[in-house]
């Protein structure tokens, strides 16, 4: 089975790449669906230890949390060290349930891959990229979002030049979503023949 590391910059339009792969049959865990689970459940207690007032009714409230980390470093490692390895547990525990099943590839979406050592835990990595103007236009159409925030989000995150040079799968999101959707179709092709190639 080979697991695939699929991550980009904001606004490249990995969620869009990432639900075209599980058309296909691929199964694919997000990361930030991992989270969202986690601040529900079992993350709640450990976040609210470290960051009291950010749990309201047993969920992490995402703004509270946010303005508690948002710009102190030191506050940002100590949520990181909370999630981090009850992220890794999901995931570990999803590949191995997928890799039973018998499946012939599955996609691991990490938004900051690069930035968080992930590749060394993938077979491959497939980066989502589109031109600066594109990226910039998409994310500033999302609620709450301003330059500001937009700017601070990518500070944290490796270059797309970076992240493409990187990469052994580059999907252009620029055009339509055929024209995407037809890239992964093309990868997801070559990939269950190279996995039965391994039988």
């Amino acid at each position: 089975m080979i697991v695939l590391g699929l991550t980009g910059s904001i606004g490249m339009g990995k969620s869009t790449a990432g639900e075209m792969f599980s058309d296909r049959g691929i199964p694919v865990i997000s990361a930030d669906e991992i989270v969202h689970a986690l601040y529900a459940g079992r993350a709640a207690p450990l976040i609210e230890g470290a960051f009291p007032g950010t749990v309201v009714d047993g969920v992490v409230d995402r703004d509270r949390l946010s303005g508690a980390v948002l710009g102190d470093e030191e506050a940002f490692r100590r949520l990181e060290a909370i999630v981090h390895p009850l992220v890794e547990e999901e995931r570990k525990q999803f590949v191995e349930t997928q890799r039973q099943a018998g499946m012939p590839a599955v996609v691991l979406d990490i938004p900051l891959l690069f930035e968080s050592g992930g590749e060394k835990s993938v077979d491959k990595v497939v980066v989502v990229s589109c031109s600066p103007e594109l990226q910039k236009e998409r994310v500033l159409r999302r609620p709450g979002m301003t330059e500001e925030k937009f700017e601070a989000i990518l500070a944290r995150q490796v270059p797309d030049s970076e992240k493409r040079a990187r990469a052994d799968f580059v999907i252009d999101t620029s055009g339509t979503f055929e024209e995407t959707r037809h890239q992964i179709d093309a990868l997801v092709d070559a990939l269950i023949k190279e996995d039965s190639g391994h039988a």
